[in-house]
């Protein structure tokens, strides 16, 4: 895969990431869902932090605007160094499989990149309204937005029998976590490392093998 394919996949992506995170901070509010299927919702949520919304500040003793601000810019560097992994690998003919996974997590990195430092500033706040694009009482600064999510699929919901001990009676949800597009970009792309990791790294007698058929 050339630099022009790779540069296709990553723009794609973040369009469709982007277009879908406007679509819904200036069509829902915070907390509102849609049924899509049974299994599949449209659930707008906000994500301050890491994964699963892991706050620095739950971690480390500074300010929730400290750790926003440490998490941007550690999601910067991060950005730039799978960005010149990306145009390493390239420039080596390495594998399709690798600089395809490549590519997508690069591609989600960038679209949660692009949430974390503008969308502070190109918003208002979507708690009970809808937010307005370019609005002139933004909900942040620069470096400090929030990622927005909007994906759910709780394909079980249900409550747990009230014979089982200590969860009896609870409500039980799977699949719980709310995500994006940028988000499946990184998950398909590190599920692609792992499941074709052969493939994907392969050793040196099987990589000039494959270079050799890429060729043909």
């Amino acid at each position: 895969m050339n630099l022009r394919k790779s540069l296709i996949i990553i723009i794609v992506i973040l369009l469709i990431d982007q277009i879908s995170k406007v679509y819904i901070k200036t069509n829902f509010i915070l907390g509102e869902s849609h049924d899509v299927l049974g299994w599949f919702k449209i659930l707008f949520i906000e994500n301050e932090g890491a994964a699963w919304g892991t706050k620095l500040s739950d971690l480390l003793p500074i300010s929730e605007s400290a750790g926003k601000l440490v998490l941007t810019i550690f999601r910067i560097f991060a950005v730039f160094g799978i960005a010149y992994w990306l145009w390493d690998i390239i420039k080596k003919q390495s594998p399709r499989t690798l600089i395809l996974a490549v590519s997508l997590i690069l591609a989600g990195a960038l679209g949660n990149i692009i949430d974390s430092v503008f969308y502070g500033i190109i918003f208002d706040h979507s708690s009970g309204q809808v937010a307005t694009l370019f609005s002139n009482e933004p909900y942040g600064t620069l470096f400090h937005g929030k990622v927005v999510d909007m994906l759910y699929f709780p394909l079980i919901d249900a409550t747990w029998p009230d014979w089982i001990p200590s969860v009896g009676g609870q409500r039980f949800r799977f699949f719980e976590p709310v995500f994006n597009i940028a988000d499946t970009a990184i998950s398909t792309g590190v599920g692609i490392l792992i499941v074709f990791n052969k493939r994907a790294f392969p050793k040196k007698s099987e990589q000039g093998q494959e270079v050799t058929d890429q060729n043909v």
